[in-house]
């Protein structure tokens, strides 16, 4: 995959993280709060400034923390759509670069990725008390 840094992906982002991803992030000296929001599923995502992931330079047009970023931003364009299974973002506007075998391998790793976040999220869940 050839990225043309046009930040489209980091715009209004959803990217669900997974533990390893938080610890990653904190481990190099960020602050849990300042990058995380829980859904109402609990699921652990990236937090949007301005229309932006938290992490995205809009004036380099860069990733802060390419170095450590998430997996799920390591993956992408390759995404799980429930219409079609494993497919490549169509937003991406590289999309056409990713190669069958690219999109097989990044494949792969979405499913494994999903169901760890899935199983993190219902870990935390059963341990978080409940509102009242």
């Amino acid at each position: 995959m050839h990225c043309s840094h046009c930040g489209t992906c980091c715009k209004k982002t959803e990217m669900m993280l997974s533990n390893a991803d938080i610890e990653r992030l904190e481990r190099v000296g960020y602050e849990r709060q300042k990058f995380v929001r829980y859904d109402r599923y609990s699921f652990a995502r990236l937090k949007n400034h301005r229309e932006f992931c938290v992490f995205y330079d809009i004036q380099k047009c860069r990733c802060k923390i390419y170095k450590h970023r998430p997996l799920g931003c390591r993956i992408f364009p390759v995404i799980y759509s429930e219409q079609e299974g494993i497919v490549v973002d169509d937003l991406c506007p590289m999309k056409n670069t990713v190669s069958k075998i690219e999109l097989e391998r990044k494949g792969q790793k979405v499913i494994d990725l999903l169901q760890k976040i899935d199983n993190e999220a219902t870990s935390h869940r059963n341990t978080t008390p409940k509102k009242k």
